[in-house]
């Protein structure tokens, strides 16, 4: 049974409306494609495990910049530092999701 992470891959997509809108943020949005590597991965009990594995550091990552976030807004009252820590959540996760996987899986290989 191939993975289902390489559907992750049609999220950059998203990336084109960068071309179409002023915001070049949407250009990240092109690393989703990485995804597809996953085609041609069996998901078995190991990868499955790797994933959770991963998927818990991506959310211990998004209480820290979060709750880092809100001390430092309820502190200064800089508003904006929400949209910032949102930014630099989302982009933290995927960021640390694909490495940790990507660290699992060689780990097992050994």
């Amino acid at each position: 049974m191939p993975s289902w992470l390489r559907y992750l891959g049609f999220l950059g997509l998203i990336g084109l409306l960068g071309l179409f809108t002023d915001n070049p943020g949407f250009y990240g949005f092109f690393g989703f494609f990485g995804f597809f590597g996953f085609a041609n991965i069996t998901h078995d009990e190991r990868l499955e495990a790797n994933i959770n594995k991963a998927t818990r550091n991506t959310f211990i990552s998004f209480l820290l910049v979060f709750s880092l976030t809100t001390i430092y807004v309820s502190l200064t009252k800089q508003l904006i530092a929400y949209a910032w820590g949102f930014a630099i959540a989302f982009a933290l996760q995927i960021l640390i999701f694909t490495l940790s996987l990507q660290y699992y899986e060689k780990m097992e290989q050994n």
